[in-house]
């Protein structure tokens, strides 16, 4: 910091001679303070330095691994591990999580942009004795104390060293948007809690082509549903990406599946319409399909029968009632069978004109009644907002 290099009582450089260094007491000559040159009032920078930092480091990490407060609050040095890949023998940072909400530990990468922050972190705790000092810590859900580790997220209030806390930690975010004066689309000062970079980190990394059961692993749900649901796609996104990927398959098929059909194709495409039409309706099979049931169009599912044929469809299950009747007083027992196949498909090709004719007997669905939305009170809004971060 410029600030510890300039003499009391002399103005701050890179300030606009808006600040200007103050004497300190012998008592507090580790803190770099100042003046405002405008109203006198004193401002402690070894403090707001501080915690600009750690909101900078705290962010950072959540928004680039998408782990949980706790997982971020446990992390340690010991948590930077190496992988060699089998194939390349390249060497590649991993992350060790350790293990939380369901009680499994997992690996993520590190990125180049991750290594940096974590590499300025470890800097900053070494200092000048090239070691990071040994902090205990309470585990608030399991309510004990851990035994000394050299964790990445402490800092010094007094003459210790402290590990962060959950509250500490909200308070960090709290005061970085209070700084920035970001505010939400109703002009409200804007709420952002640690588990929020969670749900961006989701959305970020299947929206950019990370397969959502890779987003899984790496989250650590047990539920793909779990992962699927953090990630917040919107209508707009959800076209351009299926474009994308249309755009993507056609690039990888065979040319020659694009090309411009001949006029044998087309005149058999336009036929194969022509010849669905059937006595009673109209068969839905696809183009070039054969046909399952040998034209027994009666008995296909894919047959859409026609409200016109109705009294033919009448007249095919009254002639099968009297087939069958008269096979079974001749005891023709093989086609008694194979009849009332024929009666049964009938039957539910007139039901089908039944649902589908106008008028019909109505049912009921058993829909909710539409209540107007009530407003919500600031304090339900956090109140809810905690306890989803509880929850996960």
């Amino acid at each position: 910091m410029s600030a510890e290099h300039t003499r009391p009582g002399e103005l701050i450089p890179d300030t606009t001679g808006a600040l200007r260094r103050a004497v300190a007491p012998k008592a507090a000559g580790h803190l770099t303070g100042a003046e405002e040159t405008s109203t006198g009032q004193r401002r402690n920078l070894t403090y707001e330095e501080t915690e600009a930092f750690w909101a900078f480091a705290a962010i950072q990490v959540l928004r680039l691994t998408g782990i949980r407060n706790e997982e971020l609050l446990e992390l340690t040095h010991h948590s930077i591990t190496e992988y060699r890949l089998p194939s390349t023998d390249e060497v590649v940072p991993l992350l060790q999580v350790a293990p939380s909400k369901t009680d499994s530990e997992r690996l993520l990468l590190v990125s180049p942009e991750l290594a940096d922050i974590l590499s300025t972190i470890i800097r900053r705790l070494r200092g000048s004795s090239r070691t990071i000092p040994l902090v205990t810590s309470y585990d608030v859900h399991e309510r004990v104390w851990n035994p000394p580790m050299p964790l990445l997220f402490q800092r010094d209030i007094g003459t210790e060293h402290r590990a962060f806390t959950p509250t500490a930690l909200r308070k960090l975010l709290i005061n970085a948007l209070a700084t920035m004066g970001l505010t939400d689309a109703g002009g409200e000062p804007l709420v952002f809690s640690p588990h929020d970079f969670r749900r961006t980190f989701v959305t970020d990394t299947i929206m950019n082509g990370l397969p959502p059961h890779i987003a899984q692993v790496i989250c650590g749900h047990k539920s793909l549903d779990t992962t699927m649901g953090y990630e917040a796609i919107y209508p707009a996104e959800t076209i351009e990406a299926h474009r994308t990927f249309i755009a993507r398959r056609r690039a990888t098929r065979p040319s020659d599946e694009y090309r411009t059909p001949t006029e044998e194709e087309w005149d058999a495409f336009l036929a194969h319409f022509e010849k669905r039409k059937v006595s009673i309706g109209t068969c839905a099979r696809a183009f070039s399909g054969p046909c399952v049931h040998e034209h027994a169009c009666v008995r296909c599912s894919l047959l859409r029968p026609d409200p016109a044929q109705r009294s033919r469809l009448e007249e095919i299950r009254d002639n099968l009632i009297a087939s069958i009747a008269e096979a079974e007083r001749e005891g023709w027992l093989g086609e008694v069978e194979g009849l009332q196949v024929n009666l049964a498909a009938a039957k539910d090709k007139l039901a089908q004109l039944d649902r589908r004719t106008p008028g019909g007997t109505a049912i009921t669905l058993g829909m909710s009644r539409r209540v107007p939305a009530q407003p919500i009170r600031e304090e339900g809004t956090a109140s809810l907002r905690e306890s989803l971060d509880d929850q996960e």
